[in-house]
């Protein structure tokens, strides 16, 4: 295990020890999920045990571009719209700040196998497992009990906060805050009054309950995690790192394109050059410069009664290792819940149709629509959460709401679609000049004027007219 690593883990200890003394709890995650989480974020990250400058081996963190991929398609052409009281319009305007955020926060949640989503008071904060402990969960597996870590620097202090979500009873949910400093940002500290920080205008410990008496609907923050079952711990709440089940893949895929980086970079040709062919290299002739062989030459110790002269041009083994590589990539994209042939060393080749490609396709689509669901599931918890934070400090009225999601079509042909709108177009079922505006960049206006130019005249009863 790496300096960093070891330095990372360690202070997830300590926080996590003062977390479980400070409120008496203990964790439901274990030891393993723990150590294999860290695993995964060190390879996600860019740094994975097996990377060696010895033996050559480095990596191209491919677990990083499976989950940019991976997040790329759930939040590809997404839309979250919250409408029909004013409610909704305050929790719209603070969708619309979370837009550009999502796809990170996904990629987040896919490296990490859970991402939760938790209102500060003016924004969200992400928070991922190095950076929570779960206290409790109900009979269905979902989170009812957490204590969040929340940290900044001031000068050469350093200072941390436990958030502790819990529901004391059926009609009450509890939210306790303690805060601490230190002078090293490997160590919580001692704990410190809330007024010394910047979180001075929360309660230590504040409680939440409903006009009526009932019980919220949910905890005050949204879960996003993985689709698949964990099979590391299946008493855990916490989702797998998406790439987990391929780290083995991974390594090799390194390994194999390491050796074809390796096999490349000393492939240039050589040169071996009697040297009694020229001067030797370094010599200093007169007052001009020492003399120096090109790279690519080498001298070798004459000693036979012939001058030597051989030209050595390596063999390249790149396109048998192309193969190994997709082997690899194809055990990746599978494991990693994508259609073999997903990820390839080079483009695919020929055409096909648009049904040929969905079916194809038919496990990614399947996989990405998992995500999507998860990705829905934690959106409805934060907005929930957002409404709660808002009828308890007034910023907006009570009142329903009604929210819907939207998303791209994962195998979206612009060429396919630019010819069904034309069909459209044909059979009179769109106007032209609509078709104009969406694949010609043209203007309404431009648009409406080409259309009706190319109009041919209706003919009049009496002719045309003087």
């Amino acid at each position: 295990m790496g300096i960093i690593s070891m330095i990372k883990r360690w202070w997830g200890m300590l926080f996590k020890n003062e977390a479980e003394r400070e409120f008496n709890v203990s964790p439901v995650t274990s030891p393993q999920m723990d150590a294999l989480i860290n695993k995964c974020v060190m390879i996600y990250r860019g740094h994975p045990a097996w990377v060696n400058e010895e033996d050559h081996i480095r990596t191209i963190n491919f677990a990083k571009t499976i989950c940019e991929e991976t997040a790329r398609l759930t939040t590809l052409a997404v839309s979250i719209s919250v409408s029909g009281s004013p409610m909704g319009d305050y929790l719209q305007k603070q969708m619309d700040k979370c837009y550009f955020n999502l796809r990170k926060w996904v990629e987040m949640g896919i490296a990490h196998g859970t991402a939760i989503l938790k209102p500060n008071g003016s924004g969200v904060d992400v928070f991922t497992p190095a950076d929570f402990v779960i206290t409790s969960t109900d009979d269905n597996g979902n989170i009812n009990g957490i204590i969040f870590k929340d940290s900044y620097q001031n000068g050469q202090k350093y200072y941390t906060r436990l958030e502790y979500h819990r529901f004391e009873s059926d009609s009450v949910y509890a939210i306790s805050n303690r805060a601490y400093v230190s002078d090293s940002q490997d160590d919580i500290g001692k704990k410190i009054d809330l007024a010394k920080t910047r979180w001075s205008m929360l309660l230590p410990d504040a409680y939440i309950t409903k006009e009526n008496g009932e019980r919220l609907d949910s905890p005050l923050f949204g879960v996003f995690s993985t689709p698949d079952a964990n099979n590391v711990d299946s008493s855990s709440t916490l989702g797998l790192p998406i790439f987990s089940t391929a780290i083995e893949e991974l390594k090799d895929l390194d390994i194999a394109y390491s050796r074809n980086a390796y096999e490349i970079n000393i492939s240039q040709k050589i040169t071996l050059l009697d040297d009694r062919l020229t001067q030797k290299s370094g010599m200093k002739i007169g007052d001009k410069q020492d003399i120096r062989l090109p790279k690519f030459v080498r001298n070798v110790l004459g000693s036979s009664a012939n001058e030597f002269y051989q030209e050595i041009n390596p063999q390249l083994n790149t396109e048998t290792r192309k193969v190994g590589i997709n082997m690899y990539l194809s055990f990746i994209a599978y494991k990693c819940g994508y259609s073999n042939g997903y990820f390839v060393f080079d483009e695919k080749t020929g055409m096909v149709t648009a049904t040929q490609i969905e079916a194809d396709q038919q496990r990614t689509i399947q996989f990405i629509k998992d995500c999507r669901d998860k990705l829905e599931n934690c959106m409805g918890g934060l907005i929930y959460a957002l409404q709660i934070m808002a009828e308890l400090y007034g910023l907006a009225p009570s009142g329903q709401y009604e929210v819907e999601y939207g998303f791209g079509d994962i195998i979206y042909s612009y060429e396919e679609d630019k010819a069904n709108w034309w069909k459209y177009v044909v059979n009179g079922k769109i106007p032209a000049w609509k078709y104009f505006v969406k694949f010609e960049s043209m203007t309404e206006e431009e648009a409406k004027a080409l259309t009706a130019e190319a109009q041919p005249e209706e003919p009049t009863l009496f002719g045309k007219e003087e």
